[in-house]
């Protein structure tokens, strides 16, 4: 038997993050998955905004936003017309790639297990981790990050509470341009042009040398329109989003289309001695919102910057500890405004009703606004340099008096 104070079950982005900041905080942890290299997966793929200033609480963002694409433009486009050049902070990067150079963050005395766990004990003391290999490990405590995996936690007696089914579905492709070499935009997001559309957004942005599309809809999980996204992605995209070729103008798909529904869900049951949920183990975000990187970062900051230094300094792992974790208001407000996210931005692109519509024009006329104003304040930074070109041409031309 192995002997640790953390195992951690699940290497995707909650666990591995968690493992490398608990590493450098000197605590021993074992960090338990069965991929040594991580495979594909169609999930994170953008990181932007709030999920950059989360990163850089884990204490490697530098380092890891190396591997990484930067974006420093965003055009914002709706039905065929071009609002705001936006100035953006944003980061591309595969799911695997984004895992293993979290991975190579990982510093001792955290480790990586490659195996499968198949069975866990929980108490007030000692957790007890079975491996498939027959191995097994004795830990203080259980950090369970196995994503969408459901075996462990109904063993323990964890369920899933199904708010919402199949509430949206991603899909995932490369483009390129048709008849020339690149793309005018740099990155792009380009909004729903109507409701029956049933897409509220595609967003366009660089991961290396290439082009890559995360488009969003509202749709069942047998919808047949998904299988056309799948035969002839292109028309199926221009069918539903017909103006998007004013921007883009003419586009192929290059590279197979990864389609994922996502259900909207709590768990229950998960208040247990010795072992806390992280991440979509816990509850599951909507990947439409773009939320699902800053629950992640902040489940994992909260737990290891703030609760986990404080379980390790007294003995025991009761369950009255671990509450704390679920009961931290830095948490639950990210949890309540992801979901909140979730419902709404659902609803403004769906419904009919004369507030949703008033939502659809609102932002439609924010976007504009503030791009209008962005050309505006350019215009006028750009009017002084100007007239001094003029100036110092003049006096050029007709020498001094």
């Amino acid at each position: 038997m192995r002997y640790t104070d953390i195992a951690i079950i699940g290497g995707g982005l909650a666990g591995s993050t968690a493992a490398a900041m608990l590493g450098r905080a000197g605590i021993p942890t074992l960090l338990i998955d069965p991929h040594e290299n991580y495979p594909f997966d169609f999930r994170v793929e953008k990181l932007s905004g709030t999920q950059v200033d989360l990163l850089q609480r884990t204490g490697f963002a530098e380092s890891l936003l190396r591997s990484a694409t930067y974006g420093g433009e965003n055009w914002i486009a709706r039905a065929g017309y071009l609002l705001d050049k936006r100035p953006s902070h944003q980061f591309g990067i595969m799911y695997d790639a984004l895992i293993m150079a979290i991975r190579a963050e990982i510093p001792k005395p955290a480790e990586l297990v490659y195996g499968k766990v198949t069975d866990v004990s929980t108490s007030d003391d000692r957790q007890k981790l079975t491996l498939a290999s027959g191995e097994t490990i004795s830990a203080r405590l259980v950090v369970l990050a196995n994503g969408l995996n459901i075996g462990l936690r109904r063993n323990l007696g964890i369920e899933r509470q199904i708010l919402s089914a199949c509430h949206s579905i991603s899909i995932g492709f490369d483009i390129e341009p048709v008849g020339r070499p690149d793309f005018a935009f740099p990155a792009m997001t380009y909004f729903s042009e109507r409701p029956s559309g049933r897409v509220p957004y595609l967003t366009l942005f660089p991961v290396g040398n290439k082009m890559r599309a995360n488009l969003f809809a509202y749709r069942e999980a047998d919808d047949p329109w998904l299988r056309e996204m799948r035969r002839k992605p292109a028309e199926t995209m221009n069918a539903a989003l017909p103006r998007l070729r004013r921007i883009t103008g003419e586009y192929s798909v290059s590279s197979d289309v990864k389609i994922r529904p996502a259900d909207l869900y709590v768990s229950t049951g998960y208040r247990q001695p010795g072992i806390v949920l992280v991440g979509d183990a816990f509850a599951a975000t909507c990947p439409v919102t773009g939320t699902g990187s800053d629950k992640v970062f902040t489940d994992v900051t909260q737990l290891c910057n703030v609760h986990i230094p404080a379980w390790l300094a007294t003995a025991g792992m009761a369950e009255a500890k671990i509450a704390t974790y679920y009961a931290d208001p830095v948490k639950q407000a990210c949890d309540s405004w992801s979901m909140a996210k979730a419902l709404s931005f659902r609803k403004v692109t769906l419904d009919h009703g004369i507030y949703w519509r008033a939502q659809r024009l609102a932002r439609l006329l924010a976007w504009f606004g503030e791009g209008h104003l962005r050309r505006l304040r350019k215009a006028i930074s750009a009017e002084p340099e100007s007239r001094i070109h003029a100036a110092s041409s003049s006096s050029a031309l007709t020498g001094p008096s």
